[in-house]
């Protein structure tokens, strides 16, 4: 019986993949869902409402409601009275307003307490006229009271900064019947808003049934990334390397470590005197702690190395270059044996010792890219005296979100909501407003900035971190806002609701809607204009430009570096958080992006092939009208050459002020029909979202490279055209095909004496009638032109 051939196997697999690759490049734009659209909103807030000035509040937080809070500062108390037998008193304090109830730490056995906590009631879900502050005595049974003191809500006086923060008073404690009792306690009680200094310090209302210890993560907090720097090693060469084995000569290379990041030159083969001349690139980051190691090492065999010598090098010790001025000189470094290198004694008993030439220094005139191109919400370099003075000032308020996806459902809670900006290297974060569908944060935050064509990212999360969740839990994310500057316009405030949309490996998924408001104020008109003319990035990115194979495994590499770094934090702004804000998988291959990069450029094709339509209808007269007035145009054009250019530039004038009538009323934000994020097949999804490696199956990872396959195909085909007209372009006079090259110079020369002896405006006059020739003298065939370029070899 004889054996079935594999290849009918492999065409089974091939008809299996081809289903989704039938319409890998399926051009499809439906219409846009209403629900992904943005919704403009007229939230009563100062700067729409034309009060500025008025209330000293309204011009720092002029973006945002004003939300009003019942502020106590607990401070401490003294000469408290013993309430046990056993003569000793583990007070805390309770404040109580309505339903809600605060409570300090207890501190064991002291009668003079210092708690200096803050506790802050939302004035609108006040429901009762009286605080309690109450004293109590931590017990194993029932808490003994010890005192309290009762505040008429309506006489708690009202601060309004700048005014200086309340002074704190001593109260006598009382009893429960009202009658004074020994013991006094020290607070401040006042109403303020969130403009207020204590307002990110105080323990809100809505979180007083949180531990001490989580507390701290629902708080509202202001991060900077790390200033990045990149590092340039240069590995020139080395001499008289010691072998382990004498009887060989080594096969050197070089590896250098700093942190994590490891990069190793080339292999010389069989010397002790090896010439590398290699330049590797790190990313370094302040306070410079790290050491960077160089070490020689001998290439044995496949996975084998042995070390020859090694040295290290502190950070901190190497030298800056700015902009384009000469590095500093390559120095000499000993070479150590690897249990002599961290030996400072050995290193000066040594008489003899390898060593190796480098040239290392700071690069401090490039911007070190920590987040996409296309995102970037910083361009400046690394060096603070290379900085340009900022242009203008952003300020975004975040104020509200509703109909937010229930993230915690099997712990019987809703969702603890906190948003993140990132702009520049400072990085905020809002307090967590917990167990609600529709949080409101009310909360402005300024930036200053140096470039209009930059991005300022807003993330929406989940905290998983409230109720003492293991470390490793993640904080989940809701969505996503990007906003471009250059297209918002001066001075407007802007306020919409966006769309938190999601692509899950279920698709795409709209997890609510975030309100902002958001405003781009000019404070130097003239240097913003300008900017428009400058490079995006600093000098150093075009004189000495990066090599694109190491542009990418740097960016990784800073973008590890801030997020290792903020996660040190306390609190911390957590790993997944930086990661998604920061889009750290972007370069992944996904066939969803390359569908929708594809769509980009057909719609960028199709307005050309909208002007070829319009003069193709021109040339066959399907409107005399205009093709008489394009006559006319021309014969002036023709006539009177000095007008081309200007009507040119008036025509493209005319166009600009005519599509002013259309500009966009909203800042951009994610588009899902143009990403292809609402219409994606699952399975190209499951792809996106697997892991690098892969870690599905081999039967689907095969119907993927057949996918791909068919994909590559495609694009194949179409960069393989390109190659074909452009070949054939340099064929014309490269006398691939001697026959095709001898006409056509022939032709140039005929040509060359008719226009020297012929006026050019009759040259023209004839070239142009006879292009918008009426179609009763035109042909279906292609000209003559186009069919002698097509038999060009290629």
């Amino acid at each position: 019986m004889k054996e079935k051939p594999p290849a009918v196997e492999i065409r089974a697999d091939f008809a299996k993949a081809a289903a989704p690759a039938a319409s890998v490049m399926h051009m499809q734009m439906p219409g846009q869902n209403p629900d992904y659209l943005l919704v403009e909103t007229r939230p009563p807030v100062a700067a729409r409402l034309r009060y500025r000035g008025g209330d000293k509040t309204l011009t720092t937080y002029d973006l945002v409601e004003q939300m009003h809070y019942l502020y106590v500062n607990v401070v401490k108390a003294k000469d408290l009275p013993v309430m046990d037998m056993s003569g000793s008193l583990d007070p805390y304090v309770e404040v109580k307003l309505g339903n809600y109830k605060g409570r300090t730490k207890h501190l064991e056995k002291n009668q003079n307490p210092v708690w200096h906590q803050i506790f802050a009631f939302s004035k609108e879900r006040v429901q009762s006229n009286l605080l309690e502050v109450v004293v109590k005595d931590k017990d194993f049974g029932k808490d003994d009271f010890v005192g309290k003191i009762v505040f008429d809500v309506m006489e708690i006086p009202l601060r309004v900064p700048p005014d200086s923060p309340l002074a704190p008073q001593w109260y006598r404690l009382a009893d429960k019947k009202g009658d004074k009792v020994k013991g006094e306690i020290m607070l401040a009680v006042w109403m303020g808003t969130q403009a207020d200094e204590s307002f990110p310090e105080a323990w809100h209302s809505d979180a007083h049934n949180i531990s001490h210890s989580n507390l701290a993560n629902t708080r509202s907090k202001v991060y900077f990334s790390p200033k990045l720097y990149y590092l340039r090693v240069h590995v020139m060469e080395a001499q008289d390397l010691v072998p382990h084995d004498k009887g060989r000569l080594p096969d050197p290379y070089v590896k250098v470590v700093l942190g994590n990041q490891i990069r190793p030159t080339k292999v010389i083969q069989r010397t002790i005197h090896p010439v590398w001349d290699d330049q590797l690139m790190f990313v370094a980051s302040e306070p410079f702690e790290d050491y960077i190691i160089i070490s020689v090492e001998d290439r044995i065999g496949p996975g084998k190395d042995e070390i020859l010598g090694r040295a290290m090098i502190p950070v901190r010790e190497v030298p800056q270059r700015l902009e384009t001025g000469k590095p500093p000189d390559p120095r000499w470094f000993n070479l150590l044996k690897p249990s002599k290198a961290e030996e400072e004694g050995e290193k000066k008993k040594e008489k003899f010792s390898s060593k190796i030439l480098l040239r290392i220094f700071l690069e401090a005139g490039y911007h070190v890219l920590d987040e996409s191109t296309h995102f970037s919400s910083d361009l400046q370099p690394s060096s603070k005296f290379l900085r340009k003075q900022s242009i203008g000032i952003l300020e975004l308020g975040i104020l509200s979100a509703k109909n937010l996806q229930p993230m915690k459902m099997k712990d019987g809670k809703l969702t603890d909501a906190y948003c993140v900006a990132k702009y520049g290297n400072k990085w905020v974060r809002t307090r967590t407003l917990l167990d609600t569908l529709s949080p409101r944060w009310n909360e402005q935050y300024t930036w200053e900035v140096h470039d209009p064509c930059t991005v300022i990212t807003i993330g929406v999360f989940d905290n998983s971190h409230t109720n003492g969740s293991k470390d490793d839990a993640r904080d989940q994310r809701i969505g996503k806002v990007r906003v471009r500057l250059s297209t918002l316009e001066i001075d407007r405030v802007y306020t919409h609701y966006y769309p938190l949309l999601v692509l899950t490996p279920g698709g795409l998924k709209k997890n609510g809607e975030l309100q902002l408001a958001l405003r781009f104020t000019c404070t130097a008109w003239v240097n913003m204009v300008a900017q428009y003319g400058r490079p995006l990035l600093p000098k150093m990115h075009y004189v000495q430009p990066i090599p694109v194979m190491n542009i990418d495994w740097l960016r990784h590499q800073a973008m590890q570096i801030v997020a290792a770094r903020l996660q040190r934090a306390e609190p911390p702004l957590r790993r997944e958080v930086v990661e998604y804000m920061l889009d750290v998988d972007y370069h992944m291959w996904s066939l969803r992006r390359s569908k929708a990069n594809f769509n980009r450029i057909m719609s960028l094709l199709s307005g050309v092939t909208a002007i070829c339509k319009w003069f193709n209808d021109i040339c066959y007269w399907r409107n005399p009208i205009t093709t008489c007035l394009v006559h006319i145009l021309f014969l002036i054009l023709v006539c009177y050459p000095e007008l081309i250019l200007p009507t040119i530039f008036l025509y493209l004038f005319v166009i600009g002020i005519w599509n002013y009538r259309f500009r966009p009323r909203h800042p951009p934000h994610m588009d899902a029909r143009l990403s292809q994020a609402d219409r994606t097949h699952p399975d190209e999804l499951d792809e996106e979202f697997d892991t690098f490696p892969t870690s599905r199956p081999s039967d689907i990872v095969r119907m993927r490279y057949d996918r791909l396959r068919s994909v590559a195909g495609r694009v194949q085909t179409v960069v393989g055209d390109l190659a074909s007209q452009g070949e054939r372009a340099q064929a014309i006079l490269s006398w691939r095909d001697p026959r095709a090259t001898a006409i056509f110079i022939i032709f140039s020369l005929i040509w060359a004496v008719f226009i020297y002896v012929t006026p050019f405006q009759v040259v023209a006059v004839l070239f142009g009638l006879y292009w918008l020739r009426h179609p009763r003298f035109r042909s279906k065939l292609p000209s003559v032109p186009v069919n002698f370029f097509k038999r060009l070899p290629s």
